[in-house]
């Protein structure tokens, strides 16, 4: 911890101390040399600074001792050892006999979960932009499991489905919906779910707020036309309604699928990626080589693979969706 804070305390001087020559020496040159239309291009760079600084020290560094680490044999449990070994730790990743069901259980993770969480938000959004009695406390309970914190909700899921004594398994004996209880963290398939149930619970209120903010910013006088023109519900919602937000739902999804995407805690604490692996994923799976087989490199292999397809993801996204064309009327 004192670590860190002499980390931050740092960098926050150097900040400082280079907004104050940059300041300085900017001015100096202004009085004799820069126009003004020069200065008022300096400046926003000037403003800047102290981000790039945080940026390149905060994410720079890590992201290059990352990449670095990726092609070598950095293991804590033979701390002498550690050397260049080129591309072993990849070929090791792509030889081992789990690692095509862990990319499975990746993407099937991540699809359900943005899926639920956007029809669900959507939904909530819709519901909550009518006006009903009590609607202010109806949001604020409604937005309550974005306030939690993921090692608490993964508690609750997790005590929740648990086998023997589970709320859940009580619910569906009362209800004679199943005749015996159901080991859900110990069964696969079982336990993928229930980490994707607990996910999307926990996302829902973020596709509703941000949905719901950008149907409020719909001007109310396009739908008086349409209520005019005899519109229905269903071509006014692909018509008018979606199209509007558009712009919103593509950012929201592509946000929501990169954090999804690299999320590990949900699972680590509901089912620490068991049954044999059944859970895993590829961030929990980086997260057990680092902090369980103390093995840096390949954790960092994983890592690296995760960024790349991240951005290709990113950038194949943007492109089929059309974000830079969305909300064109």
């Amino acid at each position: 911890m004192v670590i860190i804070v002499f980390y931050l305390v740092v960098v926050a001087l150097l900040c400082m101390l280079g907004i104050v020559f940059i300041n300085k020496h900017f001015h100096q040159h202004n009085r004799r040399q820069l126009s003004p239309a020069t200065k008022r291009k300096m400046e926003p760079y000037l403003f800047l600074f102290p981000t790039i600084v945080l940026l390149v020290l905060l994410f720079g560094y890590p992201l290059v001792n990352c990449s670095t680490m990726a092609f070598q044999n950095y293991k804590l449990t033979s701390p002498g050892n550690i050397k260049f070994n080129g591309f072993d730790n990849f070929k090791k990743l792509f030889s081992e006999s789990d690692f095509s069901l862990i990319v499975k259980n990746s993407l099937i993770y991540v699809f359900l979960s943005v899926s639920g969480q956007f029809l669900l938000g959507l939904t909530l959004a819709l519901a909550l932009q009518k006006r009903f009695p009590f609607r202010g406390l109806y949001q604020a309970i409604i937005f309550l499991p974005w306030s939690f914190s993921a090692f608490v909700i993964g508690l609750m899921h997790r005590w929740s489905f648990n086998g023997e004594y589970g709320v859940v398994n009580d619910i569906l004996l009362r209800f004679h919906l199943i005749s015996e209880k159901i080991a859900w963290l110990g069964t696969p398939g079982f336990s993928l779910a229930v980490v994707i149930i607990a996910m999307i619970w926990m996302g829902i209120p973020f596709f509703a707020i941000m949905i719901l903010a950008s149907l409020q910013s719909i001007p109310k006088e396009v739908y008086e036309a349409s209520y005019i023109d005899g519109c229905g519900v269903l071509r006014r919602f692909f018509e008018i309604t979606f199209p509007y937000i558009k712009p919103t739902v593509i950012v929201t999804i592509l946000l929501r699928t990169i954090w999804i995407f690299n999320s590990f805690d949900l699972i680590v604490v509901i089912t620490n990626g068991g049954p044999a692996n059944y859970s895993q994923t590829l961030p929990s799976y980086m997260y057990t080589k680092a902090f369980s087989s103390y093995d840096f490199g390949l954790a960092s292999a994983l890592g690296v693979i995760l960024m790349v397809s991240l951005i290709l993801y990113v950038t194949i996204f943007l492109k089929v969706t059309q974000y830079n064309k969305a909300g064109d009327f």
